[in-house]
């Protein structure tokens, strides 16, 4: 692939002092998005810091099951903390100026997070899979060390693997217009701005899409294909309601993170041109819409987080009386 402009010798880079982020300049209806967007970073804040202090403190909830679901609520709140603070600070001081070495590393913290994002909903799938299909074999196939193991190794892929992307923009030039089209340093947008070649940061993204998100769906689907076999062995009717219920909140969260992606990633792989907004406006949404719902519908939902937010309700109101 021939990179944009003339290309530069291969012992020259120039690297500009920063990018400007121009993706909320062209989107119409401006700072009714950001709004939305800032009340729903705030309910991601209280809502997963709240999940993960009562996951901390209660003892009973030290299971894998909730080892994975703490896991998730860490990972919400970096990947939403890593775009909405630089689109409220753009709008509200009207500095879209991003340094070069902060624009690379909003960019790690992004597609990190948001490739653990997808492997910790695998991680999810991966219980409800051991739960459903081996209820008798649950607690020596799933263990607490099992689990942690499986969630240290996660981390440690997706932190290992996404750091070539930022590395890489550090040996491309950058000689003209430093105005990224997106809502935060996204890495193409970025890289197609180098006047030097960049064929190899075309394979990097390539790759990563398909390894990020098309092996995670395609392991939650090959979990929930066990599943529904399992489910329909079984010969109560109310048994089969009751395992498929447990799955529901999962399938949501599975649906409301993909889905917009993969439908992002796949037009753009087979060249079919996206508006800028409208590709801003879904990936954005999808990176912190999924970390608001996810404490909510799934957590918050399940019965031994309601148990215990409602001991502590009861305990703060006999501290605390209301006044009559």
């Amino acid at each position: 692939m021939q990179s944009a402009g003339n290309e530069l010798p291969n012992n020259t880079r120039i690297h500009p002092p920063g990018f400007y982020i121009i993706g909320l300049n062209s989107m119409p209806h401006t700072n009714i998005y950001v709004i939305f967007l800032s009340v729903l970073y705030m309910f991601t804040i209280i809502c997963n810091v709240f999940l993960i202090s009562i996951i901390f403190n209660e003892r009973r909830l030290h299971i894998p099951k909730f080892m994975a679901v703490g896991n998730l609520a860490v990972v919400d709140l970096v990947l939403s903390s890593s775009l909405v603070p630089s689109m409220i600070k753009a709008y509200l001081f009207l500095d879209n100026f991003v340094p070069f070495k902060w624009c690379l590393l909003q960019m790690y913290t992004y597609y990190a997070f948001l490739s653990l994002e997808s492997m910790s909903l695998c991680v999810l799938a991966y219980d409800r899979m051991i739960a459903i299909c081996f209820p008798l074999r649950q607690e020596t196939l799933n263990t607490n060390t099992k689990m942690a193991y499986i969630i240290g190794g996660i981390w440690c892929f997706a932190i290992g693997v996404v750091i070539y992307g930022p590395t890489s923009i550090t040996y491309l030039s950058f000689c003209g217009s430093v105005k990224v089209n997106s809502y935060f340093c996204d890495y193409a947008p970025v890289f197609r701005l180098a006047c030097s070649d960049n064929s190899q940061q075309w394979i990097f993204a390539t790759s990563l899409s398909i390894l990020l998100m098309f092996l995670p769906f395609s392991f939650i689907f090959l979990t929930y294909t066990c599943i529904l076999i399992c489910v329909f062995r079984m010969k109560s009717i109310q048994n089969r309601y009751k395992a498929l219920a447990t799955c529901s909140e999962h399938l949501i969260l599975v649906a409301l993170f993909f889905i917009p992606v993969s439908i992002v990633f796949n037009l753009g792989f087979f060249g079919i041109v996206i508006n800028p907004n409208v590709r801003a406006v879904v990936l954005s949404i999808t990176s912190c819409l999924t970390p608001c719902v996810n404490p909510i519908l799934y957590s918050l939902k399940t019965k031994e987080i309601r148990i215990r937010v409602y001991v502590l309700f009861i305990q703060r109101l006999s501290v605390h009386p209301l006044p009559k």
